[in-house]
């Protein structure tokens, strides 16, 4: 069963990489950008966790968390950029059941999300079958790549690009659109650095790293993984 998640994140690129990550690892998502929407979507919808910013227009996520908590037992994951013990404290006190600083990894994110609705006992499909691309398989719940039927150690950077261009055959990705999807708003990483890396992965993975079948350029644009790997 998917699991039914809220989001509510006033920054729009925040929102949507957070959207985009949930729904991947098999989730329905619905996104708001405000407390009272929050609220308002909650009690229409009753999602199965709602992933919640603290600094929210309208109504902010504390006061959110606390009217959630008083009307019913839905997980709630605080996203908050006050670090200290206190704030910390403060989000739990109010009934936040985990909480994820700013900035973070989606994937952390994600996987503090299976952790909580597996502790809350929702089923989820969280469970993805590999991603096969003609001889190229990768594995994001194994964390395994394997070409022509070897496996291949990737970084956890090689690993992120190869996964994002596998997920979505023929479709181009700026390297922006890259970093977003594989590395986060923390990623720490420039934009010349993904030229780096793909280069580093078509070492590891393509027969020929000069002509490319699986990670190939898309002059002006970024990169993308051919439907049939050829």
């Amino acid at each position: 069963m998917t699991a039914r998640i809220l989001v509510a994140e006033d920054d729009p690129k925040q929102a949507n990489v957070i959207r985009m990550y949930l729904e991947n690892d098999g989730h329905s998502v619905l996104a708001v950008a405000d407390g009272r929407a929050a609220i308002d979507q909650c009690r229409a919808r009753k999602p199965d966790l709602v992933v919640l910013d603290v600094m929210m227009p309208l109504v902010d996520g504390l006061d959110v968390c606390h009217v959630l908590r008083a009307e019913s037992n839905v997980p709630i994951i605080l996203l908050t950029a006050r670090s200290t013990e206190n704030d910390i404290l403060l989000g739990l006190d109010v009934g936040a059941d985990d909480y994820v600083t700013k900035p973070f990894s989606p994937r952390q994110l994600v996987a503090r999300v299976r952790a909580l609705l597996r502790r809350s006992g929702v089923s989820t499909g969280a469970a993805r079958g590999p991603l096969v691309v003609g001889d190229l398989i990768v594995d994001p719940d194994r964390y395994e790549v394997r070409v022509d039927g070897r496996a291949v150690a990737l970084t956890a950077k090689e690993f992120g690009i190869l996964e994002v261009l596998a997920t979505e055959p023929d479709r181009t990705f700026t390297r922006a659109q890259i970093i977003d999807r594989a590395f986060g708003f923390d990623a720490g990483i420039l934009e010349r650095a993904v030229d780096v890396h793909v280069l580093n992965l078509r070492r590891k993975i393509e027969r020929d790293p000069t002509e490319p079948r699986y990670v190939q350029t898309v002059y002006g644009r970024g990169y993308r993984m051919p439907d049939a790997g050829s």
